[in-house]
């Protein structure tokens, strides 16, 4: 069944995400009957790195926060079960706080995020849950005390400030995320580790025999990116290799041994790497560097 594979990811990819930020407990078990909360942050006292990083996902990990991501729209029961959960966190606070004689304080107690790829009008009223204020599209607020929101992945605007909230949508939603996501410059700090989720997540799909027609098409989406991603790996790899020869046997990389790196990279490594080993620098830019 491709729910859990889909559950799995959605809960790895939150931990990565938000595992910079502060303590991240995914799953994370509560008192009473045994559930099990996906994601359950817990921010640093002290940030060290930016939570605007993330967005809309790191507007929500300001304060202690339970995630539940779903990638079938949420039902009733299951909103129903969401808020349960975040009762009996609330519940095991209150104990706590009368056992040491203190106050609750209301920071400590989380918020409750139930992100689900869609939420119809019907849905949300029987919630009460309305569009927050000073907030973006598709995030929908139930009564104060409740501090829940459901947000509709579907309703989210196509921003970079929505776009790790919208890799866990479906359908079109996720495809146009995805293509955001590659499209970030190499360097952003959560570019490459998402990316290797969402290819294992692909794997994780392939091997499964009854898919969705949602997941076929999944698949084949990322198809191409995991191919591109591979040789771009493969050409790095090889570039690394004959850096690290020419460092070796000449020291640092002048302009001359920098200009025969691409011209030596057109050959295979079994062709490539002999010869680094055996010609002289004199020969090596004799034969491959550039004709004036």
């Amino acid at each position: 069944m491709t729910r859990f594979i889909h559950d799995q990811f959605a809960k790895d990819y939150l931990e990565e995400l938000l595992k910079p930020y502060g303590e991240v407990q995914a799953p994370s078990r509560v008192a009473g009957e045994v559930r099990e909360i996906d994601v359950f942050f817990s921010p640093a006292a002290q940030q060290t790195t930016d939570l605007a990083t993330l967005g809309l996902l790191g507007k929500f990990a300001t304060n202690p926060a339970i995630f539940e991501p779903f990638r079938n729209a949420a039902s009733k029961e299951e909103i129903c079960d969401c808020l349960l959960k975040l009762l009996e966190v609330r519940g095991a606070l209150q104990r706590e706080a009368n056992k040491n004689q203190t106050p609750i304080q209301e920071l400590e107690i989380p918020k409750l995020w139930i992100l689900t790829p869609t939420a119809s009008t019907t849905l949300l009223s029987g919630f009460r849950a309305v569009q927050g204020e000073d907030w973006l599209p598709g995030v929908h607020f139930m009564a104060d005390y409740l501090r829940t929101a459901i947000v509709a992945i579907h309703q989210l605007p196509q921003t970079l400030e929505t776009l790790w909230l919208r890799i866990l949508g479906r359908g079109r939603v996720q495809e146009q995320a995805i293509n955001e996501l590659k499209a970030l410059p190499s360097n952003h700090p959560f570019q490459k580790a998402t990316l290797e989720l969402v290819y294992n997540l692909r794997q994780n799909l392939r091997v499964n025999q009854n898919l969705e027609e949602d997941d076929r098409e999944l698949i084949m989406r990322l198809e191409p990116l995991y191919q591109q991603d591979r040789e771009q790996a493969k050409l790095e790899g090889e570039r690394l290799v004959v850096e690290n020869l020419l460092q070796v046997r000449f020291g640092s990389l002048d302009n001359n041994l920098q200009a025969i790196i691409e011209p030596l990279l057109a050959l295979p490594p079994q062709e490539f790497t002999p010869l680094l080993m055996q010609l002289s620098r004199e020969e090596l830019i004799a034969r491959f560097g550039r004709q004036s």
